[in-house]
């Protein structure tokens, strides 16, 4: 039977890729745990689910990350995520700009921005 960890990595992985794994590696030297949790819980069992498929989960994460403003650098992890699973970058660019009506322009502008630059990343 196979653990929530090794789920949840193989989650992590399909989903984030390298960026996914930088997360996680960045942590060993300082708070391990909060890695395992990530991989366990977020990934593991959440992303685990199947009643939403990967794309509308990082569709609603880009929304949620780019609507609490704060939060750019996960921002871009999973911008790659929603790319990774399929997401266009127009339908990345409409979900931006729809949080601009419930979490306000400066959120929506970080968001963008956090979008053009993922997306001159991978060209």
């Amino acid at each position: 039977m196979e653990s929530r960890y090794e789920r949840g990595l193989q989650k992590l992985g399909e989903i984030d890729g390298l960026q996914g794994q930088r997360v996680i590696d960045s942590l060993k030297d300082i708070a391990p745990d909060l890695g395992r949790y990530i991989i366990e819980f977020g990934f593991g069992d959440i992303y685990s689910r199947p009643a939403l498929d990967l794309k509308s989960r990082e569709i609603a994460v880009v929304a949620a990350l780019t609507a609490l403003g704060n939060a750019v650098p996960q921002l871009k992890v999973h911008l790659h995520g929603a790319l990774n699973v399929g997401c266009s970058k127009e339908e990345i660019v409409e979900v931006i700009m729809q949080m601009a009506v419930y979490a306000g322009f400066p959120a929506a502008l970080n968001g963008m921005f956090a979008a053009k630059e993922v997306f001159a990343e991978r060209g």
